[in-house]
């Protein structure tokens, strides 16, 4: 287990109200004061190769960093649920969601291993994300030749002994990311460069679903990750281009998100001029599969699973299209997702 500076400061959540990106008229100063709130400020990532997930504590100067063993080699998507102190993930070696309990705990007391205490029944297979909203949990299934070709979202509700299968949804696109928002889920069409969204989600019946809104992203070439910050309403999206290529990857952000959305009409186009895009030769972007936004530090985080053999990213929010350097790059091997919880 690999394990750098960590206080004890993770045991504690301090609640503290929070304001919109959009209503910080002093940055500098009011990211301070967010850091001085003691707000809990922690990522986790899975590996599809290594069979560990690590736990990186940012409420400190210097971040602190733990590395766990879990039950699945093969791992994507992830979730903490603090209230519990619960992590789980979508095993992709053992084909069902996995929870791992007293997360922090291990943490302190730098233990090599996670507990798995729960976990699903076997649903799925080539699972690809995790979105919770509530006690709800979706996985998005992408479609291979052992599960027939089928690309499936399956809603689970989280109980206090395990998961119970909810429903389970055939739908039309090749699946990756997803993000859920309420009772709105938002997903992306993988080998395309489409944003997809279901009104209501929860309310359909099993089987067949289509996606109430579906809009390309222009200049996006094949899509992957997905996250959105609603109190800054912001839209990230990643984009890994050609499968083979660790150096055509790229980062979209939109702003506005939501008002961007409703004004573009089903089937129509975002296009460049409304976006704001980190693409280049100096970005360490070439297989971006997951990222993950912090509203308050305008930080994103992103899993770049190619190049180097894997490592977690990360990128000042920029105000204009750039091609620039991560602030921060660790090797990180096999990394397959990146969730951040932030009180």
């Amino acid at each position: 287990m690999k394990k750098t500076i960590f206080t004890l400061s993770l045991l504690s959540i301090v609640m503290v109200s929070c304001s919109d990106d959009s209503s910080n008229t002093n940055n500098s100063s009011s990211e301070q004061l967010e850091r001085s709130a003691n707000k809990e400020f922690i990522l986790f990532t899975t590996s599809n190769t290594t069979g560990k997930v690590s736990v990186t504590d940012y409420n400190q100067n210097t971040p602190a960093i733990s590395s766990f063993t879990v039950a699945s080699t093969d791992a994507d998507g992830a979730y903490y649920f603090s209230e519990s102190d619960e992590f789980i993930l979508a095993s992709r070696t053992n084909n069902r969601v996995e929870s791992y309990s007293e997360v922090m705990g291990a943490v302190a007391m730098n233990s090599p291993a996670l507990s798995l205490t729960a976990t699903s029944t076997s649903d799925f297979t080539n699972a690809r994300e995790i979105a919770v909203s509530g006690d709800k949990v979706v996985v998005a299934q992408d479609q291979f030749a052992g599960n027939g070709n089928v690309n499936k979202l399956i809603v689970y509700q989280k109980t206090a002994s395990g998961f119970t299968l909810l429903n389970s949804y055939i739908v039309n696109f090749k699946t990756w990311g997803i993000h859920l928002e309420g009772n709105t889920l938002y997903a992306v069409a993988d080998l395309e460069s489409d944003l997809l969204s279901f009104e209501n989600f929860f309310a359909n019946a099993d089987g067949a679903i289509f996606p109430t809104k579906r809009v390309t992203i222009e200049g996006l070439v094949r899509t992957h990750g997905i996250t959105y910050s609603k109190r800054s309403n912001t839209m990230v999206l990643t984009d890994v281009g050609l499968a083979a290529s660790d150096t055509d990857g790229g980062i979209i952000v939109l702003k506005g998100f939501t008002e961007l959305f409703a004004a573009t009409p089903n089937m129509g186009t975002i296009t460049m001029k409304k976006q704001i895009r980190i693409y280049g030769s100096a970005t360490s972007l070439g297989n971006p599969v997951d990222v993950a936004y912090d509203h308050f530090t305008k930080t994103i985080f992103v899993a770049e699973r190619l190049n180097g053999g894997g490592k977690l990213l990360t990128f000042d929010l920029p105000n204009s299209n750039v091609n620039t350097m991560p602030t921060s790059s660790r090797p990180e091997a096999g990394v397959s997702s990146v969730y951040l919880f932030r009180e």
